[in-house]
């Protein structure tokens, strides 16, 4: 499940107003999620400190409790005890559920892993051997970079119970959360694997990386296939055929249809277009194949009627139908919970809807009246307690801030859309989809790095199939194990709204100015912030309640509307248009003098060179995504390409191109002498083709420049002759770069260190080193320790599953002296000054990027760079 996740489908919202609900477990709530956020990343050795604080709190709060007259009122000091006492709660339960990740073998040699000098060649690495549960469904992750299609790799979470270290034979004990990972052609048999199945498997142990999260204490590269040793349990093996067997009925289907309906019913994306994910993120309704509180929502509602009414005498659903009673019916309702939990998965948006839901049946069960806010605090405070790793989980983030708005705020903006004689129906959805949309937008700018101005027409349009596309897909899935044939048939009806749900985010994503790039980090939070809070503010003036028969609207109010909607649409022409003078104004980006920007654009290259012209930069690689390719270069202000040189044809660095092209002037493209993989290298072909542009191809000791300030050497491969060694990434374009100043820098691609050594004694030394291959593990240190850089840029995705950077390569640049910057850390990043006693370095945070180089999913192949972890 994606990070990024808005859960923003409606529900029907009550005419009651919202000022009555109860906040009391709001702050306990609140206390026990950020004081878990802020532990979880903290180092073993800090218990005593944590358990002294958590002492001290209950013993403020007993007070509090016996005698509450402390504080004027009453109320304030039972809610201040209950903040110190879930504090205090949290700040003991977080060390205890993080303990596992830091104690045992596995952790102790994924740590001496990570400090070890690389092997030599045929080297053999230090295996165990694992017993192990499996605790999720694999993930997989497939690379378009290689001349075959891509070396599948999987990755699967899974808890270690023993580990022998090889060859001594001394086994441990263990409950240790790990990642498993298999390549190529062993990754096969874990493609079948359902989570409780117990394993044995040899492995070698490597640091876990950034790549798999803080719920890992290591990374485990399977050796061979596994050996099962108990199978899974029941539950899971019948939840494992109805996700088969739903996406089996849903064979026949249009594409868009087939991988869409098992994504709404039980969010298996393992069949979901690339195009659509993107479409579906650029419009903000990937939280349609997000499992969350609206698909619950409509399960539980077949059962017991709306949720207002199922504890009344007006209760509907099959419950009330069968006659069944109120604690039967929250029996009922308990157990079809639990089942839609083990069926979907244990997401972050599902624990929190399966949460909030039975404590919701708690009350029908005592005949307490059902509470919204309350259910929904008590399920975060309860969660963040049993599975601290939520507390810094965006998913579960944002199904919290979702619900919270339609709880909240959507009943407010309901009834005030209502007073302006809004039909009954529009005014519940849209208050609802944007309420949702209003609390979360400040998140996902930091996800996604846009705000989709789409986004709630287009959840509007969506509203109308869901459900029955909802309700007929659970209806194939439990069809399809007793009567396949009816299953199938049943799939046709469910495939209509999933194909609208489809068509509505393809074709919102192509309507131009659809999407609103936007600054990420604490600039971005707080921007989007205020600019909800000013456009909730001018909406009553743009939607005047209509006036009372006699009664004219004042002057001054007129002049207000009217001056208000003027600067709105001053600020709307304004972010649409996006004129760089002004988006420079605003950001402070790109800085002035300016030599070389890299771009972040998740797993990938590239990089731009300023011209000294205005508007005008050479291009080097384009990364996987065009439209972060097209972001780069507009927030750089750059209209004119003299020259797109691409270094190799992998899909990281080549994919990007359409993003260069549009709506610039590209007077060439040049690339390598090896056309490896053939595939991308005729898409680039075509790409160049359809814009007219010519395509070149470089060789060593070609020079060029361009305007008076820029110059450079190609360096590797030698045109016309095999490369020095075999590979794509071997036959990179390699440049050194040279500015009037003075200035040096090395370009060296995706090398590998055969064709790194090759360069030995031909450069000198460099004041800037792109580092080769993002990172990796794989670096000739000899030419490295010959260019001796001062500042070592990386280019690599956040959350990529390869560990790029390698912690040995970032040490041994660092140890050199150099300073050492990272896409993923930091964002973009501009070296300005033009001489080496000038150089500079700004950087300008980004969003994160971690599924930008490809959709990860259950089975779901994702585009990258073929190899290893570094």
């Amino acid at each position: 499940m994606s990070a990024a996740t808005t859960v923003t489908t409606t529900v029907p919202l009550p005419r009651t107003r919202s000022s009555g609900a109860d906040f009391r477990l709001l702050l306990p709530a609140v206390s026990a999620w950020l004081v878990t956020a802020v532990l979880l990343p903290v180092e073993p050795g800090s218990e005593p400190l944590f358990l002294s604080l958590a002492g001290a709190a209950v013993l403020a709060a007993v007070p509090l409790l016996a005698r509450p007259g402390l504080l004027r009122r009453r109320g304030a000091a039972v809610t201040l005890a209950a903040v110190l006492l879930t504090g205090a709660a949290a700040a003991v339960a977080t060390p205890l559920h993080t303990a596992d990740l830091h104690r045992g073998p596995l952790p102790e040699l994924a740590r001496a892993a990570e400090h070890a000098p690389p092997r030599s060649p045929g080297t053999p690495a230090p295996a165990v051997e694992v017993e192990l549960t499996v605790a999720g469904d694999p993930k997989v992750h497939t690379s378009r970079g290689a001349a075959t299609g891509g070396q599948p790799l999987l990755t699967i979470d899974a808890v270690a119970d023993r580990a022998t270290v090889l060859p001594d034979g001394r086994a441990t004990r263990t409950h240790t959360p790990v990642t498993v990972m298999a390549r190529g052609a062993e990754s096969e048999p874990w493609l079948r694997l359902l989570p409780s199945e117990r394993l044995a498997v040899e492995a070698e142990v490597r640091p876990v990386g950034e790549g798999y999260g803080t719920e890992s204490a290591a990374l485990l590269v399977v050796h061979g296939p596994p050996r099962q040793l108990a199978p899974p349990s029941l539950p899971q093996r019948i939840a494992g055929r109805l996700r088969e067997g739903l996406r089996t009925a849903s064979d026949g289907l249009p594409p868009d249809a087939r991988g869409l309906l098992p994504g709404l019913v039980v969010g298996d994306t393992s069949r979901l277009p690339d195009d659509l994910v993107d479409a579906f993120r650029a419009t903000d309704l990937v939280h349609l194949v997000a499992v969350s509180g609206a698909n619950l929502a409509i399960v539980l509602g077949v059962l017991l009627g709306a949720p207002g009414q199922a504890g009344t005498p007006e209760r509907r659903g099959l419950a009330a139908l069968l006659g069944l009673s109120l604690r039967t019916s929250a029996l009922a309702g308990t157990a079809l919970t639990l089942a839609f939990v083990t069926v979907c998965r244990p997401e972050p948006s599902v624990l929190r809807a399966a949460g909030t839901g039975l404590i919701g049946m708690l009350a029908l069960a005592t005949g307490r009246p059902r509470q919204s806010v309350p259910a929904l605090a008590g399920a975060v405070l309860v969660l963040v307690l049993l599975d601290p790793f939520l507390a810094r989980s965006f998913g579960f983030l944002l199904s919290v801030l979702a619900t919270a708005g339609l709880l909240v705020l959507g009943p407010h903006w309901a009834e005030s859309l209502r007073a302006r004689r809004w039909p009954h129906h529009l005014a519940g959805a849209l208050a609802a989809t944007a309420a949702a949309q209003a609390l979360c937008a400040p998140v996902t700018v930091v996800l996604s790095g846009h705000i989709s101005l789409v986004a709630v027409p287009c959840n509007l349009l969506a509203e109308l199939a869901v459900a029955p596309a909802t309700l007929l897909g659970f209806g194939v899935l439990v069809l399809q194990p007793f009567f396949p044939s009816l299953a199938r048939l049943l799939a046709e009806p469910a495939g209509v709204p999933a194909s609208w749900l489809a068509f509505v985010g393809r074709r919102g994503a192509e309507l131009p100015g659809g999407q609103l790039s936007w600054p990420g980090g604490w600039f971005g939070v707080v921007t989007v912030a205020l600019a909800t809070i000013a456009a909730c503010c001018a909406a009553p003036l743009l939607l005047p309640r209509r006036a009372e028969p006699g009664r004219r609207a004042g002057v001054r109010r007129r002049w207000a509307r009217a001056l208000v909607t003027g600067v709105l649409l001053v600020v709307l022409l304004g972010v649409l248009l996006r004129p760089p003078q002004l988006a420079r104004i605003a950001t402070g980006w790109p800085p002035p003098g300016w030599r070389l920007a890299m771009c972040d654009v998740g797993q990938g290259d590239m990089l731009a060179l300023a011209t000294g012209v205005a508007d005008s930069a050479v291009v080097i690689d384009t990364g996987p995504d065009p439209e972060a390719a097209d972001r780069c270069l507009r927030e750089l202000g750059v209209t004119t390409v003299p020259l797109l040189l691409l270094t190799h044809f992998h899909a990281d660095h080549v994919e990007g191109v359409p993003g260069v092209l549009r709506g610039r002037r590209v007077g060439a493209v040049e690339g390598t002498v090896l056309d490896d993989p053939p595939g991308e290298a005729a898409r680039v072909t075509a790409w160049a083709a359809g814009a007219g542009v010519p395509l070149l191809r470089a060789g060593r000791g070609e020079r060029r420049s361009a305007g008076a300030e820029l110059s450079w050497d190609v360096v590797s491969p030698v045109p016309g002759s095999a490369v020095d060694a075999p590979g794509a990434n071997n036959a990179s374009v390699a440049v050194l770069v040279s500015s009037a100043g003075g200035l040096r820098m090395a370009l060296l691609g995706d090398l590998e260190p055969p064709a790194q050594s090759a360069l030995l004694g031909r450069l000198g030394r460099v004041d800037v080193l792109k580092v080769a291959h993002h990172g990796s593990a794989h670096q000739d240190w000899d030419l490295t320790g010959a260019l001796r850089p001062r500042l070592a840029l990386i280019s690599c995705g956040e959350g990529n599953p390869y560990g790029h950077p390698s912690p040995r390569t970032v040490d041994h640049l660092r140890a050199l002296g150099a300073t050492v910057l990272r896409t993923d850390r930091v964002g973009d990043i501009a070296v300005t000054g033009d001489s080496p006693s000038t150089l500079a370095v700004a950087v300008h945070p980004q969003p994160a990027h971690g599924t930008r180089a490809g959709h990860s999913s259950s089975g779901h192949p994702t585009r990258g760079p073929r190899a290893p972890p570094g």
